[in-house]
C-alpha cells in the first residue's frame, strides 16, 4: 500500500493549483452524492469524480455514491442517519424529485410533500455535521421516449411531466435561497440541450432512452455539468503558452515543460482534460454526441494552447495522433485543445481511471443498501452479534476507501508533445 499512497501524494502535489475562494470543495472533503435510481446508475456520479480526480483535482478530496432507486425526498430523509452520515462527509448534493413528481400533471400536494421531507433531509444532514449542501433539481425525461413507468397512476405527456419537474426544480431552489444552501439547475440544461439536439439529429435522437427518465451518458454529462458548476469549479484545467521566437515555453500548475525546442512542446502533466467517448458527428447516447449543444467545454474543460511569434496567416497542430490548421490570430489568444482534439493523448489514461472509479461506486452501492442500511435490523436480530456486524461494516467502509485510494493513484502523469508548424 505504501508505493500506491507515495504515487499518490506526489500526483496531488504536482496537480493542485491553490484554491479560489468560490470553490466550495475544500482539502479533505468527503463528498456525498445522494439521489434515485438516476444516481445509481452510477454515471454523472463518475463523472463528477472523474473530473475531482483528474481535471481540478483538491487533495484529500473523496467522493461516495448513494443511490437509491425509486427513491423520492421522504425515503432519502428517512435513511440518512443509517447511510449517509456513519461515512462523515462534509459536502452533500441530493437529486431528488423524479419520482416525487408521481407522473403525473403538478398537485399542490405533491409540491408540500417534496418540500417537507426536504427540509427534514436538510436538517437532520445539518445536524450530522455536513457543512455544505447543494440541492440539485430534477432533471427531465425524454420529450419523444418517455413512457408511463409501471407503478406511476397517471401517463401525461412528456410535456405535461417536465413542467411537473420544472415545478420541483423551483421549490428545491427557493428551499436552497432561504436555508443558505447550493443550488443546481439539473432541468434547464438538460431541457435545453436537448432541444437543441433533437433539433439538429431529429426527434429520435435519445437523451433518455428507454423508459425516457434514465439518461444515457450524454444525458448524464450535462448532469455533472450542473453539479460541478454548483460546486464552484470553474474549468481552468490548464494552459501552455509557448513564444516561438524566444524558444521556450511555460506551463499552468500541473502542466510541467519538459522542453521546448524548434516548436516542438514536450509535456508532463498531471491534470488532464475531461475525455469523451463517441463522435460529436454521431447521433448517438455517447458524451460526445451532446458536446455541440451546451457548454461543457467553454466552463468547465479548458486545456489551452496559446502561441506567440508565430509569422504568417495559419499554422498546423499535430497533438497525439491528430493534426490540425488553425489562423494565427487564434493561436494568438489561445485555442482549447480539450474542445479541438476530442481524440488525444489523455484518452487511455483518462477511461482507465474511470473505469476505476466506476468499480469504486458500484461497491459502494452494494455496501450501502445491501449491508449499511439494515444494520439496524441485523442487530436486532443478532443480538449476540453485534460486535461483529460493527467490524464488518468498518471492513466494507475500509474496502470502499481502498478502492478509492486504488483509482485516485492510477492519476498518474501523461507525458505528451506539441507541435506547432507554421504554414507558408
Amino acid at each position: 500500500m505504501k508505493p500506491i499512497l507515495t504515487l499518490l501524494s506526489a500526483a496531488l502535489l504536482l496537480a493542485v493549483a491553490p484554491l479560489r475562494a468560490d470553490l466550495v470543495l475544500k482539502p479533505n472533503d468527503v463528498v456525498a452524492i445522494c439521489g434515485d435510481s438516476i444516481t445509481e446508475q452510477k454515471q454523472y456520479s463518475v463523472f463528477m469524480e472523474d473530473y475531482c480526480l483528474m481535471c481540478q483535482p483538491v487533495e484529500g478530496l473523496r467522493i461516495i455514491q448513494f443511490g437509491w432507486g425509486g427513491e423520492q425526498a421522504s425515503g432519502f430523509q428517512a435513511r440518512v442517519n443509517s447511510d449517509i452520515l456513519p461515512f462523515k462527509p462534509t459536502v452533500v448534493t441530493t437529486c431528488y424529485g423524479m419520482n416525487d413528481g408521481g407522473y403525473k400533471a403538478m398537485e399542490q400536494a405533491t409540491g408540500q410533500f417534496y418540500q417537507q421531507h426536504l427540509q427534514e433531509a436538510i436538517d437532520q444532514l445539518k445536524a450530522g455535521g455536513v457543512k455544505t449542501i447543494i440541492l440539485g433539481s430534477p432533471g427531465c425525461v425524454d420529450t419523444v421516449t418517455f413512457h408511463n413507468p409501471d407503478h406511476a397512476p397517471v401517463s401525461p405527456l412528456a410535456g405535461v411531466y417536465n413542467q411537473t419537474l420544472d415545478a420541483l426544480r423551483g421549490i428545491a431552489r427557493d428551499l436552497a435561497q432561504k436555508d443558505g444552501l447550493g443550488f443546481a439547475d439539473v432541468h434547464t440544461p438538460m431541457m435545453d440541450a436537448m432541444a437543441k439536439a433533437k433539433a439538429a439529429y431529429g426527434g429520435s435522437y435519445a437523451f433518455s432512452g428507454g423508459d425516457g427518465v434514465h439518461p444515457g451518458p450524454n444525458g448524464h454529462l450535462v448532469m455533472a455539468y450542473a453539479f460541478l458548476k454548483a460546486l464552484g469549479c470553474d474549468g481552468a484545467i490548464g494552459t501552455i503558452t509557448v513564444d516561438l521566437g524566444a524558444g521556450n515555453a511555460e506551463g499552468t500548475p500541473g502542466q510541467k515543460i519538459v522542453s521546448c525546442k524548434n516548436g516542438t512542446i514536450e509535456v508532463e502533466s498531471t491534470r488532464y482534460p475531461f475525455c469523451f467517448q463517441g463522435s460529436p458527428d454521431k447521433p448517438e447516447q455517447t458524451t460526445a454526441s451532446v458536446l455541440n449543444f451546451f457548454p461543457f467545454n467553454a466552463d468547465l474543460n479548458r486545456y489551452l494552447l496559446v502561441v506567440k511569434g508565430l509569422k504568417g496567416s495559419k499554422a498546423k497542430v499535430t497533438w497525439g495522433s491528430e493534426t490540425k490548421e488553425f489562423s494565427v490570430a487564434d493561436l494568438a489568444k489561445g485555442i482549447n485543445l480539450a474542445a479541438e482534439f476530442l481524440v488525444n493523448p489523455f484518452c487511455d489514461q483518462f477511461h482507465k481511471v474511470d473505469a476505476a472509479v466506476q468499480t469504486q461506486q458500484a461497491q459502494e452501492t452494494t455496501l450501502v443498501k445491501m449491508f449499511l442500511h439494515y444494520l439496524p435490523t441485523f442487530k436486532t436480530m443478532a443480538p449476540n452479534s453485534t460486535a461483529e456486524l460493527d467490524k464488518a461494516a468498518a471492513d466494507g467502509m475500509a474496502q470502499e476507501k481502498n478502492l478509492f485510494t486504488a483509482a485516485a493513484a492510477m492519476v498518474v502523469p501523461v507525458h505528451h508533445t506539441i507541435k506547432i508548424e507554421p504554414e507558408p
